[in-house]
């Protein structure tokens, strides 16, 4: 496949700072598609969180979990899970030091508690709901990522001790929970070898610390107006605010438009 491919984060990105999708953007990125550019979307998200997001765009390719699970064209192409033995040491710490978990698979999540103040915080500024209590669901499926609630100041023990995993912080009191090595990147270069398409053809844009691998990795990495001066350093070139329609702009900076 010759014709190059984009790689879009959603909150900041895609999504402005009240999770609306701005009609520039949205014009944007039917532009691409009718050039017969591949449009994907790179999150840290879990598909259920996006489906939505998805269809209105018409987008049936992604990386989600920040690059845990994988899917071209509607048809999952790569998946790793979280092993249960590092997770479950995880979630003992955790509990005894009095900070709640989130664990997701692709279509659902569960709490490990309910009515912390730390997962209602976090998780409504993404407008989602407060999930349904369930504290021995990563026993029973495959997860992909968990959400540990914890303040910066906390965050050291759990690198320290736990270091079979790797975290990235999203929010003020919460961190993904991946993998060891797990990366948005290592979930393009899965997407890319499947396709076809050689990493010189591909393009990012993202605004968060969980997109620098992706940046990095690409062809072409772009780090939005508003990402952390952390990305901005990294990418390629940057490109305006989300909110002023800093992804139109990018497309047009980078040639695709």
């Amino acid at each position: 496949m010759t014709q190059p491919i984009v790689f879009l984060d959603i909150d900041g990105t895609i999504l402005d700072h009240d999770k609306r999708i701005p009609a520039a953007t949205r014009e944007a990125v039917d532009q691409l598609k009718a050039q017969g550019v591949t449009v994907a979307i790179a999150t840290g998200r879990a598909p259920f969180m996006f489906k939505d997001l998805r269809e209105e765009l018409d987008i049936h390719s992604f990386v989600s979990f920040n690059g845990q699970y994988v899917v071209y064209e509607d048809e999952v192409i790569y998946s790793n899970p979280l092993p249960t033995n590092h997770l479950d040491a995880l979630y003992e710490e955790a509990i005894a030091t009095g900070h709640p978990m989130v664990f997701l698979n692709h279509e659902e999540m569960r709490a490990s508690e309910e009515e912390h103040g730390y997962i209602a915080n976090s998780l409504g500024s993404l407008k989602m709901d407060y999930p349904t209590i369930d504290p021995s669901f990563y026993k029973q499926t495959d997860i992909y990522q968990a959400l540990l609630f914890c303040e910066e100041t906390d965050e050291a023990h759990y690198l320290q001790k736990h270091d079979a995993l790797d975290y990235i912080r999203w929010h003020e009191y919460s961190m993904d929970v991946l993998p060891l090595g797990g990366s948005k990147a290592i979930g393009v270069q899965k997407f890319l070898e499947k396709v076809g398409i050689p990493v010189e053809r591909s393009y990012a844009f993202g605004d968060g610390l969980n997109d620098r691998e992706m940046l990095q990795y690409v062809g072409t990495g772009v780090a939005m107006g508003n990402a952390k001066e952390e990305v901005k350093l990294i990418a390629d070139l940057v490109t305006g605010d989300v909110e002023d329609n800093g992804l139109r702009e990018g497309f047009h900076k980078v040639g695709l438009l």
